[in-house]
């Protein structure tokens, strides 16, 4: 009897372990939905890593709702808002955790909107599950990291040399001397791109000027959460050598699946050349891409209206 009462005793602490693993990993992936369900589904994955949806959810959820759009939003794990200090940074992990927002929000497939390396996750989820991708848009999402990387390090240097900046320009020599695998090389080549300004237009509209002071002014936009991490970045160039990826063929192969992809950049965005752009632009196709004037990274607020506009073209 006592064996017995033992082994109920076992059972039950670990039907409670279960239950209680569950329910941590349910609360580990934040995520919001905007607008109403019946309305066309889209995913929101953001750039990083090390990143989070923030400065979209604040920006540009509410209207984009408002347009026609289910819009879903939601951190990686271990990224922003979704805190999780055994987050393996896979690319499968994060897989199976937007699968997880699917089914949370009763989703067969979904458009999946993927800023800068969001867009790189998008690529290969939808290359693995295009039966759930009803579509692909790349917001200035890179083609190749390496390509980007080396972008950087060029206009940094011409920039230093107009200015006489040898502090700079050292640092870049020794940059063109360290291992362009390695995550310091990465690390350090976006450092000098936020430094000169990359990810912002020379002469931002003044709707654009109006949505970054209400961002900035956003108490979720400086919180913690909202802040870049090193977790991220070190945990997907361990496990996945993130920084040497080249999506050619993965965009390749999602074309063959019938997924239609679309493409939103713009020509001030500081991390791509313009060859580099135009390489995407032939693959996913004319008709699917929109070089933007007057805009850089953030193509969601640097030209908000056609932002929304597009995704209205292409998707409803």
């Amino acid at each position: 009897m006592k064996n017995k009462g033992n082994k109920m005793k076992k059972i039950i602490t670990i039907f409670v372990f279960i239950l209680a693993t569950i329910a941590v990993n349910s609360q580990t992936i934040y995520s919001k939905a905007f607008g109403n369900s019946n309305n066309e589904p889209v995913i929101y994955l953001h750039g990083g890593p090390g990143y989070n949806s923030i400065a979209f959810e604040v920006t540009t959820v509410k209207k984009l709702s408002e347009n026609g759009f289910f819009v879903i939003v939601y951190d990686r794990r271990g990224e922003g808002r979704s805190l999780d200090e055994n987050a393996k940074f896979t690319f499968q992990e994060t897989f199976d955790d937007l699968d997880s927002i699917y089914k949370k929000f009763n989703l067969k497939n979904a458009t999946l909107i993927g800023h800068s390396f969001g867009g790189v996750v998008g690529t290969l989820y939808a290359e693995k599950y295009p039966k759930k991708t009803k579509s692909l848009v790349l917001i200035a999402s890179p083609l190749s990291i390496q390509e980007t990387l080396s972008t950087i390090i060029k206009t940094s240097k011409s920039i230093y040399e107009s200015n006489n900046d040898n502090n700079n320009l050292r640092y870049i020599g020794m940059l063109e001397t360290m291992d362009k695998n390695s995550l310091e090389y990465s690390s350090y080549s976006f450092g000098h791109a936020m430094q000169n300004g990359f990810y912002m237009p020379k002469a931002p509209t003044e709707e654009a000027l109006a949505i970054y002071t209400e961002l900035k002014s956003n108490t979720s936009f400086e919180s913690k959460e909202a802040k870049m991490t090193m977790e991220a970045p070190k945990g997907f160039w361990e496990n996945e050598n993130y920084t040497l990826i080249d999506l050619t063929q993965n965009l390749k192969n999602v074309l063959k699946h019938k997924v239609p992809i679309f493409g939103l950049y713009g020509t001030e965005d500081g991390l791509y050349s313009k060859e580099h752009v135009m390489k995407l632009n032939k693959i996913i196709s004319k008709n699917n891409f929109k070089y933007i004037d007057n805009c850089s990274h953030n193509v969601f607020i640097d030209q908000q209206n056609q932002f929304i506009a597009y995704l209205k073209a292409w998707i409803l």
